[in-house]
Parts: C-alpha cells; sequence; structure tokens
C-alpha cells in the first residue's frame, strides 16, 4: 500500500510540473465553461421567470457549469495515456515495478486538483456577476467535491478508452458521442419540471445530474443532505467502478501489445 500511494505521488507530481511548464493547458479548459456562464446566463437571463428556476438563471447554471466542466475535462484525461503509449513511455511504465493502479489513480488525482481549480475560478466569476448562494459557506466546497467525483468518473472512463483505443481521434470522437447526449439529458441548463417526461426520467440515470442536483441542494438555504449524500454516493461507487475497469484495461493492452 506504501507503494502504491509513493507511485501515485510520484505521477501525480509528473504530470502536475507539465501543468506547471503549461498553464494554458487551465486557461484552455476555462473558455467553454465561462461562455456557458457569463453569455447564456445572460442572453438567457428571461428563463428566471420560468418555475423552478430561482431568482437567478446565472444562480441555477453556475453548480450546472461547475459539473459540466468536470465531464468535459476529464474526458481529455485519456489522451496523456495515449501520448505515453506513442512515444513508448506506457511499456517502459508497465514493465517496471510501477502498479497499474497508481497510474490510474494518479490521474485521477491530478484530474481532482484541476477540477479543484477550475471550480473556484467558475465560481468566482459567478460572484463577480452578481451571484450568491445562502449557503455559499458549505455548498461551494460541497459542489467541487461532487464535480471532484464526477471527474474520477470520468478520468476512470477516459483512461480505459485510450488504453483500448490506442487512438487520439478515437477517443476525442466517443467523448464528445458521450458527452452530448449526457449534457442535454440533464438539468444542467433547464430545471427538470420543464423537461419533457422522458429526459426528466432519463436525467435521474445520468452521472452529471447526480452532480448538477446534489450541488444546487447543498448551495441552497436548507440544503437536504440526504439527498447530497445520496448523489455523492452514486459519484463514488461509479467512479470506483470504472477505475476498476481503467486497471483492467492494461491486462489487455499487455496481451495485444
Amino acid at each position: 500500500m506504501t507503494l502504491a500511494l509513493t507511485q501515485t505521488r510520484l505521477l501525480t507530481v509528473r504530470s502536475l510540473r507539465t501543468l506547471g511548464r503549461q498553464p494554458v493547458f487551465l486557461a484552455f479548459n476555462l473558455i467553454q465553461p465561462l461562455l456557458w456562464l457569463l453569455l447564456f446566463g445572460t442572453v438567457f437571463s428571461a428563463i428566471d421567470r420560468l418555475p423552478g428556476i430561482g431568482d437567478s438563471y446565472l444562480e441555477y447554471l453556475a453548480p450546472g457549469v461547475v459539473a459540466m466542466t468536470a465531464m468535459l475535462t476529464a474526458n481529455w484525461a485519456g489522451s496523456d495515456l495515449i501520448q505515453d503509449i506513442e512515444r513508448g513511455v506506457m511499456d517502459r511504465t508497465l514493465s517496471s515495478p510501477t502498479r497499474r493502479g497508481a497510474i490510474i489513480a494518479a490521474s485521477i488525482v491530478y484530474q481532482g486538483i484541476c477540477m479543484v481549480i477550475l471550480g473556484l475560478i467558475v465560481f468566482a466569476a459567478a460572484w463577480l456577476a452578481g451571484v450568491r448562494y445562502p449557503g455559499s459557506w458549505v455548498g461551494v466546497p460541497v459542489t467541487i467535491g461532487l464535480a471532484v467525483l464526477l471527474a474520477a468518473a470520468f478520468t476512470a472512463l477516459s483512461d480505459a478508452l485510450a488504453v483500448l483505443l490506442r487512438s487520439q481521434n478515437a477517443l476525442i470522437g466517443l467523448s464528445q458521442f458521450l458527452t452530448l447526449p449526457l449534457s442535454f439529458l440533464s438539468s444542467v441548463m433547464i430545471a427538470p419540471s420543464l423537461m419533457p417526461s422522458w429526459v426528466a426520467s432519463a436525467a435521474k440515470w445520468n452521472p452529471l445530474d447526480w452532480a448538477a442536483t446534489g450541488s444546487r441542494e447543498a448551495l441552497s438555504a436548507s440544503p437536504d443532505w440526504a439527498l447530497v449524500g445520496r448523489d455523492a454516493a452514486q459519484l463514488a461507487a461509479l467512479a470506483l467502478v470504472l477505475a476498476v475497469a481503467a486497471v483492467s484495461a492494461f491486462r489487455t493492452y499487455q496481451r495485444s501489445s
């Protein structure tokens, strides 16, 4: 266990050093969520007159944007593994005593750190735009925590697909195929009461929606912590299952390499 934690730490530090040399990565990943938040939140401000939205559409949208940022950013996690495969780094790593679980764990921890930074920036932008939450002192860290769990799940999924596909183009195409339906089959942009019944039913099985609804509940004046805990537990269970699947994917990779 100690060896696995050490390996996870070293691999995470390696990724953070790469990020330190290329901070534009974070800036690139901020463009889309800030556009969603500020552009959509302003253009569609009249939506707050509809039931289920609340006092401000920006207030409704912000936690959903944090969750969406986690999903979209984590979907690119497998790109790093594909680069390592193409450069031969992965084969050298797998032939060393490095544990497969440490590779996936380091990827998840790295994406989690990035998500904390991105989440805080999104909330800062929302605050500058005038958004205030009654449960902000507890709700903001809980929202970011749910986003980290969502990022962990999609990071593991992206890593598994990267190891199996070994193609950047295939990974990008499949990621887009997954994220677009998940985005629109969720309450990120619109309240469930305003959705068609089949969309609202599908959203109940959508991990992106778990993070968004749990976040809004945590940021409310009187949170239902049982609901928040349920969403967190579902996200944690999904992340664990996908992490195990990602580790198992290395066996397929080694058999075919």
